[in-house]
């Protein structure tokens, strides 16, 4: 037996927090970006995926108007850091409402460094750094999708084995429903099967 939702008929608050506890676990991606007066801003967006391959494209959704947004769309350029476990805490406080103008990196104490090939800064100690151009954005209700160019990936030797990241090494940050966060736990592994090999398939 099944509990009906029906979202017209619910308070939006009360919907957004039955998606998110049931579209789990969902990637974060770290955003950093420069303002048009080149304050450093850092903030999670857990509404995050990749959009495309070639040319690579990831994609993040920015729910109402945030800093993230308006810096990307002054600027249109953003880094999208992984959030490992080690730094739980710090993602976590970088969610802080903040004001305008206020620098998530200084009030945390996120060490910077430079980035290769755009200005906003990226996040020293994660293991991986995904530098963007801004592709697009797309207005969705309240919501502002935006998709951003990968021109650059700077990845931890740390996280790498036989030159490709390990998932065992990047140890990501994940969010579930309400306060909650998700953590690596065991990691399943298996073949897709071609269809030539497929039992029944007919050959």
């Amino acid at each position: 037996m099944r509990v009906d939702f029906d979202p017209q008929a619910m308070d939006t608050r009360n919907f957004y927090r039955l998606l998110t506890a049931v579209v789990v676990p969902r990637p974060i991606a770290w955003v950093s970006t420069l303002s048009a007066r080149s304050v450093a801003n850092l903030a999670p967006h857990s509404f995050f995926s990749v959009a495309c391959v070639s040319p690579p494209v990831v994609q993040f959704t920015s729910v109402g108007r945030k800093d993230s947004l308006r810096n990307i769309e002054a600027t249109r350029q953003f880094v999208v850091n992984l959030a490992p476990e080690h730094l739980f805490e710090q993602v976590n406080a970088t969610a802080t409402d903040f004001p305008h103008g206020v620098s998530e990196f200084d009030e945390v104490g996120i060490a910077r460094e430079p980035s290769s090939l755009v200005k906003p800064p990226r996040v020293a100690a994660s293991p991986v750094a995904l530098e963007c151009e801004l592709h697009s954005t797309v207005l969705l209700g309240d919501s502002t999708v935006v998709f951003g160019r990968v021109v650059h990936a700077a990845v931890s030797e740390a996280v790498l084995v036989e030159g490709h990241p390990d998932v065992r090494k990047l140890r990501p940050l994940s969010r579930l429903g309400k306060d909650e966060w998700g953590t690596m736990g065991e990691v399943l592994e298996i073949s897709r099967i071609p269809y030539a090999d497929w039992p029944d398939g007919a050959n």
